[in-house]
């Protein structure tokens, strides 16, 4: 499948030229932004750790080696990009145990940047961002026309879509989902399971941002919606009151589209009725979310784009800087200004 069928249109308008991503590591550089006072105490051990590329799993594994300990006993906040420059923290378990060397785990392709202790081990989703430096390289655009893309960018935020990344190559991790959902099976392997229900329920709900984006009410909220601030994972309903609310305008308030499961979308009138109806093409995909027993959540259709900056290093090169909160995609960003020559996993 391509890039358009996994997503959907983009809000500002057709691509301003072509460009390169991730020629090097350097170019896709991600931060967490983690903010958990670390006491210096405690049996958990937790490390800054800087990958390039690697995956998530994978340094895991080699630290878990490293320490000798199994690898149920170290965690992350959330998965990182191979291709690219990563930082992000991990913890150990190690009761009574001393802090080891992680000498045999360090190379090239990773380090261990910084270490303390902690009374608790960090749980999934608890970091609050993702910072971003990302440089378009071979960039073939006009600078005075990207110059004012990007700043209404800033201001106005672009569609939340989930990035292509989260489908699998061509599309691969939502075949999957649905070969499995025409046999009505869930898969046994957990990995394989967390990996289809995501694939799955990503998909339905670009689908709902897609129609959104085309019928330009991405960003407006309306009556029987569900509304949300930025890092928020409740809702709120929105009424003629709601739909005034100047905290819209400010890119901290946004409608909401489905992460579907179980039960109906619990949005009101016609946007209850355009989900459900954009639900119901896909009617097969809907009920294998509903019986793998997922409550119905919501995520924001605007993302805003906190502290976008940019400059250019050359004449072909293009270097943003950006922040956006957890489980969204730089993807989001970069497919509003430029298409990617040859760019298949960002």
């Amino acid at each position: 499948m391509t890039e358009n069928e996994l997503l959907g249109p983009t809000a500002h308008g057709e691509p301003l030229g072509h460009a390169v991503l991730k020629a090097t590591a350097e170019d896709f550089q991600v931060d967490e932004v983690l903010e958990i006072p670390l006491s210096g105490q405690g049996e958990h051990l937790w490390l800054w750790v800087e990958k390039r590329n690697l995956n998530t799993e994978e340094a895991a594994r080699r630290l878990a080696k490293a320490a000798g300990v199994p690898l149920r006993a170290i965690s992350y906040a959330g998965l990182k990009d191979r291709q690219a420059l990563t930082r992000q923290w991990f913890s150990l378990h190690l009761p009574g145990k001393a802090d080891p060397d992680f000498g045999s785990a360090q190379d090239e392709t990773l380090a261990v940047l910084q270490q303390r202790r902690h009374s608790r081990k960090l749980q999934r989703g608890a970091h609050s961002a993702n910072g971003f430096t990302l440089r378009l390289t071979s960039l073939h655009a006009d600078r005075v026309a990207l110059d004012a893309r990007l700043q209404r960018l800033a201001e106005a935020g672009v569609p939340n879509y989930f990035g292509p990344q989260r489908f699998g190559h061509a599309g691969g991790n939502l075949e999957q989902a649905r070969e499995f959902a025409q046999r009505g099976e869930l898969p046994t392997q957990r990995n394989l399971r967390s990996r289809t229900l995501s694939a799955a329920r990503s998909y339905l709900f670009n689908r709902v941002l897609a129609e959104r984006v085309a019928a330009g009410t991405w960003a407006v909220a309306q009556v029987g919606d569900l509304l949300s601030f930025t890092d928020s994972r409740s809702f709120f309903p929105a009424g003629p009151e709601q739909c005034a609310d100047p905290r819209l305008a400010q890119l901290d308030v946004h409608p909401t589209g489905p992460l579907w499961g179980a039960g109906a979308s619990p949005a009101a009138g016609e946007v209850q009725a355009s989900e459900q109806r954009i639900v119901a093409a896909e009617t097969e995909l809907a009920v294998w979310l509903a019986g793998a027993g997922l409550a119905h959540e919501r995520r924001i259709l605007r993302l805003p784009i906190k502290g976008l900056s940019w400059h250019y290093p050359a004449p072909d090169i293009l270097q943003l800087e950006f922040v956006l909160p957890t489980g969204c995609f730089a993807t989001a960003v970069v497919r509003e200004l430029v298409s990617l020559a040859g760019q298949t996993d960002i």
